[in-house]
This record gives structure tokens, sequence and C-alpha cells, in this order.
């Protein structure tokens, strides 16, 4: 598998190109308005053709470039099946997973975060990678105050689904604030502070505690992503309204 994790520094978010070395069909997982060159020159870099976007769920601090790309390269837009997008070409579920050449991408169900939140799982010979979106990050997880999150629910998600992945797998998450790229199931078991020992009675408490802003980004993150990106005609203004940091967790 021909693979790249891409950083956005304003929303903190990673980007992850997958290509198949194979038919050079490639799909980019959640990815950002802002950096539409750079992601173009990636996959012009590495000789291989967008197939599909991806996303992990409706994203709040960053507007997708998905739309935009879609009409630029002629790549399809996947998405989680059960928010129901009408800009969506492919709906994506448990019992749908996303196939890009050789690759499959499995869909795991991890709502908490957003009422439809997936990860995103990818089995390689050399083991699994898991695409974990806003559900778990290194050291936390997604917050769960907006966009009908829930912290039992995501309690559940992590603990009864990524957790009881393989040790050893491969966390990517969607997001981090303090410049770390990659953890592993049996870490974040053992180690997040929020997650690991705790009861869902326990975390539900520490989510509760945050006491997080108000996402900066929502108001126009969130209506725009629901039309997939929008294909704005006005990038730069568009830009404008989405600047300034917004963390998700």
């Amino acid at each position: 598998m021909i693979f790249r994790q891409l950083f956005e520094p304003e929303s903190s978010t990673y980007t992850y190109l997958l290509g198949c070395p194979e038919t050079r069909k490639a799909v980019l997982i959640d990815p950002v308005l802002e950096t539409i060159e750079r992601d173009l020159a990636a996959l012009q870099e590495l000789d291989l053709e967008l197939a599909y976007t991806l996303e992990t769920h409706v994203h709040a601090d960053h507007v997708t470039s998905a739309c935009y790309l879609r009409s630029l390269t002629g790549s399809k837009i996947a998405h989680p099946a059960m928010d129901g997008l009408p800009c969506a070409d492919v709906g994506v579920a448990e019992d749908q997973p996303l196939t890009v050449g050789a690759l499959k991408l499995q869909p795991l169900f991890t709502p908490g975060h957003t009422d439809a939140h997936h990860t995103y799982l990818v089995e390689q010979p050399d083991g699994l990678r898991a695409f974990t979106g806003d559900a778990l990050l290194i050291d936390g997880c997604g917050r769960t105050d907006f966009q009908n999150g829930d912290a039992a629910t995501l309690y559940h998600s992590v603990t009864q689904k990524i957790f009881t992945l393989p040790g050893d797998g491969l966390i990517y998450p969607a997001h981090d604030y303090n410049h770390r790229h990659i953890t592993t199931v049996a870490q974040e078991r053992e180690r997040n502070p929020r997650l690991a020992g705790k009861t869902v009675q326990e975390f539900v408490a520490i989510m509760a505690a945050l006491d997080l802003p108000y996402p900066k980004k929502i108001d126009v993150a969130v209506p725009a992503n629901k039309l997939c990106g929008d294909c704005p005609t006005d990038l730069p203004e568009m830009l404008r309204q989405i600047g300034g940091k917004s963390e998700q967790g």
C-alpha cells in the first residue's frame, strides 16, 4: 500500500492518502479545503489517480474538500451512509466496505463524537491500521457536546470496538494538537487518561468537566460539510470565514 499522512496546521487535521500500487487508484480520508493544492501535488508525485474521498463524519472544525476535488479530478465522494447526504456518491457502512483497487477499507461504526461517526480499518501484511477519526485520539478522544454526541456512547464505541482490535494495530487519528503522529491499540487501551481503566460513569464525568469553548468554525463547517464542501465559488471568502483554530478533543 502507498501511504502518506498529511497535516493541516490550522485545524490540526490529519488527512490520509492511501494508494493501490497495482491500479494506482487512491483514496483521501478526511481531506481539508485549504490543502487542495498540497493533496493534488501528492497525488501527482506518487502517480496516483484519486478515486474517492472518504469522511469519518461530518466535521465541525474544518470544511472538507470532497466536492471541490470531485469537480477537479472526477473522484467520487464516500461518506457514512447513515448520514444520508444527497451529495455523496457512495454510502459506507459496516456491511458496505469501500474497495479501492486491491485495498479494502472496512468501516467500523463508532458513534459518540457524532451519531454517525465511522472508523476505517485496513488490513495489510504488516498488520492492521485503524483510521479512528475523532472517536479516539492520542491520549484523548473527540468531544461529545454537539452534533448528537454522547459520552456514554463514545465510551462503548472505543472500549467495545476499537480496544478489542489487536494490540499492535496502528491508530491514526484525525487530529493531534501536540505534534504526535501515531499510536497503537495497546497504548491507548493501557494509557489513555480519559479511558484506560475508567468506568463509563467516570468517563462521562470526565467529558462533562472538559468545559471546552464553542467550536469557532462549527456554524460554517457543519452546513458546508453536509453539502460535501459545497464546491465554493468564492474560495478565498470561504477560507476567511473558517479561519482560526478549533480543537475537537
